[in-house]
């Protein structure tokens, strides 16, 4: 097991660095970069580009009136836009974003930041990659922990009942449940839970803001329990429909199976009860495949975020963050994202395999050629 340990950990290095090769092959040809962003802003497309540059610890043009570098001048440059400002700021511009530097050499300089977990600071905000990231993750693990363990904590019990009672009234009309749940998009079911119970046009019993209400820090602790989860509430409700139709029908189609399985035949016919049958040998198997996602699912809670459900509840979390810094162009933010990301994607990848090996020892990844 640690040949193939290693193997996979330095098939992650190809991997990680073909990612990040196409990602910024890709950012190269797009339109409209951080340069192209503050040239907007200050060509009157926009009104909040000098904050942005001069209040967010940039040295451009060491703190002079950004007003003076507009001059009456063309100049033939290659960002659109761009005629009638000074030269010379332009080209304060591209050193800011590192844009002075050739591709090459800004890709080589970018890996070899990536690989000592240097992610260095945000074009627009005066905030370091990393600090930001920090600052997003509790809307993100609120949502993504708890709708991990609420979806497995249900339906586990409910596809293992569905499965002994196949084509029983109970599957049929929870398997009609489950289906329409999937069907219905989180966010319009989102939509929906605000216009009945968050002011819309009936109930006004959730907040539609934030994790905590404004007077968190004053309430004593069972207080703030509850704040928190009266505010995680609708948001939880709109996210777990579609990961709870998932795995339902996941635990019960993989217990069918083994459930069908000739072994499970000769454990009747030695005398074995039905619950012996199921809990003591159709449930590690069936299960294999549950356990083997598990730590997947629970790993990638902490760092996923949904862009609909936060924007639609007012929650700043990580999915809202990765959409800006794309459409702001913040490069340093969606570069450090995708790394992280890709890096927690291939470990936790791996320890799936792992997971493997401890629920079924039969299972020898050394003898599979990776």
């Amino acid at each position: 097991m640690g040949a193939y340990i290693v193997r996979r950990l330095l098939l992650m290095i190809p991997t990680i660095f073909g990612i990040m090769a196409i990602s910024f092959a890709v950012i190269q040809f797009a339109p409209g970069g951080p340069v192209e962003q503050v040239i907007a802003q200050l060509t009157g497309q926009g009104g909040d580009a000098t904050d942005r540059i001069s209040g967010g610890g940039s040295d451009i043009g060491g703190g002079e009136d950004l007003s003076t570098s507009v001059e009456g001048g063309s100049v033939n440059s290659k960002y659109r836009g761009a005629q009638g400002l000074d030269p010379e700021f332009i080209a304060k511009l591209e050193k800011q974003f590192g844009f002075d530097k050739p591709p090459l050499e800004r890709f080589g300089l970018m890996l070899w930041n990536y690989i000592r977990f240097d992610f260095g600071e945000s074009y627009f905000r005066d905030i370091s990659v990393i600090d930001l990231i920090v600052e997003k993750m509790p809307v993100s693990i609120s949502l993504g922990l708890w709708i991990t363990l609420i979806s497995y904590g249900i339906s586990i019990p409910l596809g293992i009942k569905k499965a002994v009672q196949d084509g029983s009234t109970f599957d049929v009309w929870t398997s009609g449940v489950v289906i329409v749940a999937y069907a219905i998009p989180g966010f319009l079911f989102a939509i929906m839970l605000i216009v009945l119970f968050a002011g819309g046009s009936f109930f006004d019993l959730f907040p539609l803001r934030g994790l905590t209400s404004d007077n968190w820090a004053s309430l004593s602790w069972p207080a703030r329990i509850l704040d928190y989860f009266w505010h995680l509430a609708l948001p939880l409700t709109a996210l777990i429909l579609s990961a709870f139709a998932t795995s339902t029908l996941l635990t019960k189609n993989s217990f069918l199976d083994e459930i069908r399985k000739q072994y499970v035949v000769t454990a009747r016919a030695k005398g074995l009860n039905e619950r012996q049958v199921l809990y003591g040998h159709v449930f590690r198997n069936a299960m294999l495949i549950i356990i083997a996602g598990f730590p997947g699912a629970f790993i990638s809670s902490f760092f996923t975020g949904s862009l609909l459900i936060e924007t639609i509840f007012s929650l700043d979390g990580l999915g809202l963050l990765g959409f800006q810094s794309v459409i702001n162009r913040d490069y340093p933010v969606v570069f450090a994202t995708l790394y992280i990301f890709s890096l927690m994607g291939l470990l936790v990848g791996l320890l799936s395999d792992l997971m493997y090996t401890w629920v079924d020892p039969r299972i020898d990844f050394e003898r599979r050629d990776v």
